[in-house]
């Protein structure tokens, strides 16, 4: 018989497994389980519930998922290795599934409260990373006052999911669109290399945003 930490850790995978190849509508207890080998009914026993197992599966494979990237997050120099980042995920993307996964967790909150909150968390999780980098990274930009960083991050964080998504039907198009985030990266070099007279006029210019950050 398997131990407990064993089984309950087939069950993640399970649901992992599933949502990736069945989509959320195919995740039930059923074939959860049948993925890996074990009775439904060992689900109830340790989750409580379908939802809260596909909870857990989300939350624990995207915090597996960052751990690597943790200190490039944190180390990186330019909006340009930022987005390398980025680059580097979407190639590693088809054998992760992360975000495959995280697409069916965003399908599914639109009937469970508690799946959505599971989606947002697990967001969440990438969005901190990007925001502290690009904190570190427009401290003293000329575009920092127009630059609403937080939400930034968030549309950073949605545009990756989305890409992915994107690559499903569209291969070259999903390449295109992150190759324009490389070029909005170099274009902020750019400005960053601006001499005191240009750098006072753009941000000038920026102040003149509706939204401005003062």
């Amino acid at each position: 018989m398997a131990l407990m930490g064993d089984t309950k850790q087939r069950l993640l995978t399970g649901a992992l497994q599933t949502l990736r190849d069945k989509g959320i509508a195919g995740a039930s207890a059923r074939s959860i389980a049948g993925a890996v080998g074990v009775n439904q009914g060992l689900i109830f026993y340790h989750f409580g519930s379908v939802d809260q197992l596909i909870i857990e599966a989300c939350r624990t494979s995207t915090a597996e998922r960052i751990q690597p990237f943790r200190q490039r997050f944190a180390e990186v120099a330019s909006l340009r290795e930022l987005f390398a980042i980025g680059s580097e995920l979407h190639d590693a993307e088809p054998a992760a599934a992360n975000a495959a996964v995280l697409a069916q967790v965003l399908a599914g909150a639109q009937h469970s409260r508690a799946v959505a909150e599971a989606g947002r968390d697990a967001l969440q999780l990438w969005i901190d990373e990007i925001e502290a980098a690009l904190d570190r990274l427009l401290d003293h930009s000329p575009i920092e006052p127009a630059v609403d960083k937080a939400g930034l991050a968030r549309g950073v964080a949605a545009a990756f999911i989305g890409v992915e998504l994107y690559h499903g039907v569209d291969p070259a198009g999903a390449t295109v669109a992150l190759r324009a985030f490389e070029q909005l990266s170099v274009l902020s070099e750019v400005l960053d290399d601006l001499g005191p007279i240009g750098r006072r006029a753009v941000q000038a210019r920026l102040r003149r945003l509706p939204d401005s950050q003062q």
